[in-house]
């Protein structure tokens, strides 16, 4: 039977770097605020996307879409990226 091999498996898979806590935590709070700005921004264009009839054309679909994207990336990545740099790890294990 096949067996299944991790990262432990393979030295030197993936090197770490010795960082400062102080490049985490700016990290972390660029990212946190990158995530509330695209947030607020996005639910914003979405918003008047959908109350305005005058801005629902089929070029401002793209742009929808666009921002509908982005939405989706700030509010399921930052939160995950801004707690992994305040603990300076990958927290969320192997299957995360």
């Amino acid at each position: 039977t096949p067996q299944k091999m991790t990262v432990q498996d393979v030295p030197g898979a993936f090197p770490t770097v010795d960082v400062p806590d102080h490049a985490h935590y700016t990290v972390g709070v660029v990212i946190l605020i990158v995530g509330i700005t695209g947030t607020l921004g996005n639910f914003l264009v979405i918003y008047a996307f959908c109350r305005s009839r005058s801005l629902q054309t089929p070029a401002n679909i793209f742009i929808i879409n666009l921002a509908i994207s982005d939405f989706l990336m700030s509010i399921t990545q930052s939160p995950v990226f801004f707690t992994n740099s305040l603990h300076k790890r990958w927290i969320f294990g192997e299957k995360g």
